[in-house]
């Protein structure tokens, strides 16, 4: 288990972290979730003790990182696959890794075939590429069969293959009782794979709660209409909700309940072909909720945003 209190960190007239109280807990895998700059990898590198907090605590299992006896045994994180020596193989970095934390040296061979880098193990991995990396980093995680995993923004570089086995590896760690903590930019993945959300925005916690009940409490439900008399639905509708086109045939309703569109309907004697309830996607649930914690902005999607907001 993770648990964070009050962690503030200042680099200098910068507060990058401002007092983030949450806990990651087993059994579940926790998603970090934040726009660029919203200060996810500084709190990692705190949790993991890369970093001092300017004030506040992060512990593993009830220690800091840096007290945890056999740290690859008590952790596992992957922050930046590219941290690895290009002249060492992969079998040599984990063994390496392995003698420093009193693993057995079998555990290398079980982490490579876990990983299905078994037979690039020899290889030097200058000549990885960038998913290969991240599996190399993944495998360094799992060395010490820890009851915690960290990933940094895991999916980077993977092939879809590659992303549907990391999301499987995750759920499968946390079905097991391991608690993980994985940060990604990839909102269709992460809605797949997060039991409970970690949301902040310029340092500071913005959301802390399961994934079901984020979407549901940071987005409206839509409801897709189609009708062969779309002009005569938008006017009995448009002055109570909001209403847009989706087609020639569609809109999509948001604030009222595909049951009562539909009796508005029959009142009116519209008629409908299609009336189907729509949940809005974690990602823009995110969008909506990190609007105002944004820190890099393009003129273009200002722009879009004035437009829709007319």
């Amino acid at each position: 288990m993770i648990e964070v209190h009050g962690l503030t960190k200042r680099y200098g007239e910068v507060l990058a972290v401002e007092g983030l109280t949450f806990a990651v807990r087993p059994g579940e895998v926790t998603g970090f979730l934040g726009p660029n700059g919203a200060g996810k990898s500084t709190t990692l590198r705190m949790i993991l003790g890369l970093d001092a907090a300017s004030s506040g605590t992060a512990t593993v299992n009830g220690r800091p990182y840096v007290a945890q006896p056999a740290p690859l045994k008590a952790v596992g994180a992957l922050l930046d696959p590219g941290a690895v020596l290009p002249s060492r193989t992969a079998y040599h970095h984990l063994l390496a890794l392995a003698a420093g934390n009193g693993i057995p040296r079998g555990r290398v061979e079980e982490v490579l075939a876990e990983v299905g880098l078994e037979n690039v193990g020899r290889r030097r991995t200058g000549t990885f590429s960038l998913g290969m990396r991240q599996r190399l980093g993944i495998a360094a995680a799992l060395l010490g069969d820890p009851p915690v995993l960290v990933f940094d923004e895991p999916l980077n570089g993977l092939d879809p293959e590659g992303i549907v086995w990391i999301r499987s590896l995750m759920r499968r760690m946390a079905a097991e009782g391991r608690a993980v903590l994985m940060s990604s930019h990839l909102m269709s993945e992460m809605e797949l794979t997060a039991d409970h959300l970690i949301v902040i925005g310029r340092g500071r916690l913005i959301a802390d709660m399961t994934m079901k009940a984020f979407i549901e409490a940071h987005s409206d439900r839509e409801v897709l209409v189609r009708s062969p008399e779309t002009a005569a639905l938008h006017r009995m509708l448009a002055s109570a909700v909001d209403v847009r086109t989706d087609g020639a045939d569609g809109l999509v309703v948001t604030g009222l309940e595909a049951a009562e569109i539909g009796s508005l309907a029959a009142a009116g004697d519209v008629e409908l072909h299609e009336l189907t309830p729509r949940q809005v996607s974690l990602e823009q649930a995110f969008m909506d909720l990190t609007r105002d914690a944004l820190e890099f902005r393009t003129e273009k999607a200002e722009k879009t945003e004035k437009e829709a907001s007319r």
